[in-house]
């Protein structure tokens, strides 16, 4: 399944751990050459849903000025709240990682390979896998 992170916040005056859960899964910014395969009109972010595994995108939100090069990519590390259409579960979707030509795509298969589905989110044909 895709990257799973649970944070428990404490309120260290109190010593309790608050109720809520946060999960996260990676998500992806495709532009240019990486976005070949879709409406350039459509700016949408990739994901799969750490809940139930399937994959969504969702319109983005941030201008692309306001991501930062981090770890050899450029990035939004506050991420988006976002839902699951499918199991209504609810998520972040934190790093979001801009993506702008093929060669990027496969570096960032590369770095984040163990935190990413069986099949990889970024890459719109999956020529490894036979149907």
């Amino acid at each position: 399944m895709g990257l799973h992170h649970t944070f428990v916040d404490v309120d260290l005056k109190e010593g309790n751990a608050m109720d809520g859960r946060n999960v996260e899964t990676v998500g992806v910014r495709r532009t240019g050459w990486a976005a070949l395969d879709r409406d350039p009109q459509r700016d949408t972010v990739e994901y799969t849903c750490p809940h139930c595994g399937v994959r969504g995108q969702k319109n983005a939100r941030r201008e692309r000025a306001q991501y930062h090069f981090t770890d050899g990519f450029l990035q939004d590390l506050q991420g988006e709240a976002t839902r699951c259409r499918s199991c209504n579960g609810s998520f972040r979707v934190m790093p979001v990682v801009l993506l702008h030509d093929q060669d990027e795509t496969r570096r960032f298969e590369a770095v984040f390979s163990e935190e990413l589905p069986e099949e990889p989110v970024a890459t719109p044909v999956n020529s490894r896998r036979a149907a």
